[in-house]
């Protein structure tokens, strides 16, 4: 395919991978020019993300498809940060998400500034991830990393800067840590003064798009740097009457809105507000996804059974239907661990039958997810007064057909699923819409729903469906 092409990084929980995306005009094509795994480093009582490791990967795939780039766009998760010195050199590695230091500084916060205050300010959930948490222990605890930093980054900003000097951080991921303002548009620096964090360390935010600098040659746009923003970008719809599911280590199901979604109900529901492209909002709820499956796997390679994710699928199939239920985002299955024992222990916790085989462990978490999704569409939709006809499924969770039809059958809904790769197709997207090679978002999106990829799904047996909803949802309410 010959046509203009774009660099598009895309650092993943799991792994990342460099993506070269073409553009003739009318088609947009995508494919792998390197990919790599992102692990995870424990020093100490300390999990840290590898940078330095991630920074040779990328730059390794990006001289793989630098000739005649028009441009180079780094996307990553969210809520992780690093820290400069006053020369500019990173002055730690950044501590992962899923570190204990986080563990009772909601509370310390809280007491500081108060839980609805806070919410009303940032319009994010408060869940164990967030950046603020790992902020204020850094603060609390007098961190000489935070005292002697001259600049926060985010750590897609962190690459960025590493390619261009630009000190910087983009929106949409300036709005996943939860001390973001959500009204100003800016970091809420009275709620960092009141945590003791040093305020003059954070930099200009910048819109999607923006062109910050450039390396060797090449012009650097800051896409929709957290990758959740990205993948949103890539739904292949002609209407608004959507709501999507960006699927991968964690599920992000979420409404695409014009402002932010506040006030009471939301607050009480735990829904939460980031930042999207070009005026939007993500008005949406994480959930624990593929990370379950993840670590499932993990344990089970280790005691000689290396199963591959379409085996997992095949073998969830052979499972008697609705056995047991987790709730995913149960607290017990946040930390990396022996996921199929804390799911045994739920289920005794719960009273319910416990899965014994590899096959029932995968069911129960299928269908489990799926029932998740629908408990939270259904709030979303009543939070926003929104209504939607589909769900889009988008990344690499859209590949699961299981799961798809079954999320399906759970929401009553028609599912559609794809693009698999719809994090670095809209990480593209927005660097060739700077670059004037695409009009705007709706042409985009319009190309992408004429796609071969996408696969449709009619719900099946929803009344079977129903009648198990209301035993999920009674363990919900036990749990709480």
């Amino acid at each position: 395919m010959t046509g203009k092409h774009v660099v598009a990084v895309d650092l993943g929980g799991e792994s990342g991978r460099v993506m070269r995306a073409t553009f003739d005009g009318e088609h947009l094509q995508i494919e792998e020019a390197h990919r790599f795994l992102n692990i995870p480093v424990q020093v100490g009582k300390t999990l840290y993300w590898d940078a330095l490791r991630l920074w040779h990967e990328i730059t390794t795939g990006i001289k793989l498809v630098a000739q005649g780039a028009s441009s180079i766009g780094v996307d990553s998760w969210g809520v992780d940060f690093a820290f400069l010195d006053r020369d500019g050199n990173m002055l730690a590695n950044p501590i992962h998400y899923r570190d204990r230091s986080s563990e009772g500084m909601m509370e310390w916060v809280f007491e500081r500034v108060p839980k609805r205050e806070l919410y009303d300010r940032t319009g994010i959930q408060f869940i164990p991830v967030n950046g603020l948490w790992r902020l204020a222990s850094l603060a609390r605890h007098h961190s000489p990393v935070l005292e002697t930093a001259t600049t926060f980054l985010t750590l897609p900003d962190l690459f960025n800067y590493w390619l261009t000097g630009s000190r910087t951080c983009e929106f949409t991921h300036a709005t996943t840590g939860g001390f973001f303002n959500a009204h100003t548009r800016n970091w809420d620096f009275d709620v960092l003064s009141r945590l003791g964090v040093p305020t003059e360390i954070f930099p200009p935010v910048v819109q999607p798009g923006t062109r910050i600098g450039a390396y060797e040659g090449i012009p650097v746009i800051a896409p929709a740097t957290h990758d959740t923003g990205s993948a949103v970008v890539a739904v292949p719809t002609t209407t608004d009457r959507f709501a999507y599911l960006s699927s991968g280590t964690w599920s992000l199901l979420g409404l695409e809105v014009d402002t932010p979604i506040m006030g009471d109900v939301a607050f009480e529901a735990n829904l939460t507000n980031e930042g999207g492209v070009y005026g939007t909002f993500r008005f949406l709820q994480n959930i624990a996804g593929m990370w379950l499956l993840q670590q499932s796997r993990a344990v089970w390679a280790e005691q000689g059974h290396k199963y591959e994710y379409s085996e997992m699928m095949a073998l969830a199939e052979t499972a008697e239907p609705f056995g047991s239920f987790i709730d995913p985002d149960d607290i017990s299955f946040f930390q990396p661990g022996d996921m199929p024992a804390a799911i045994r222990e739920f289920c005794r916790e719960t009273q319910q039958p416990v899965p014994e085989t590899d096959a029932q462990i995968i069911r129960t978490i299928y269908e489990s997810l799926a029932f998740k999704y629908r408990y939270n569409l259904e709030r979303l939709l009543r939070v926003s007064g929104k209504q939607v006809d589909r769900l889009h499924i988008i990344g690499g969770g859209s590949r699961n057909t299981l799961l798809c039809q079954m999320t399906a059958n759970a929401i009553g809904r028609v599912v559609v699923a794809g693009p698999g790769e719809a994090t670095a197709l809209g990480n593209a997207i927005v660097q060739l819409i700077s670059l004037g090679e695409l009009a705007d978002l709706a042409q985009a999106r319009e190309m992408l729903s004429r796609s071969d990829e996408l696969s449709s799904y009619e719900p099946q047996a929803t009344t079977r469906w129903d009648e198990h909803y209301d035993r999920f949802a009674a363990i919900l309410q036990k749990k709480q």
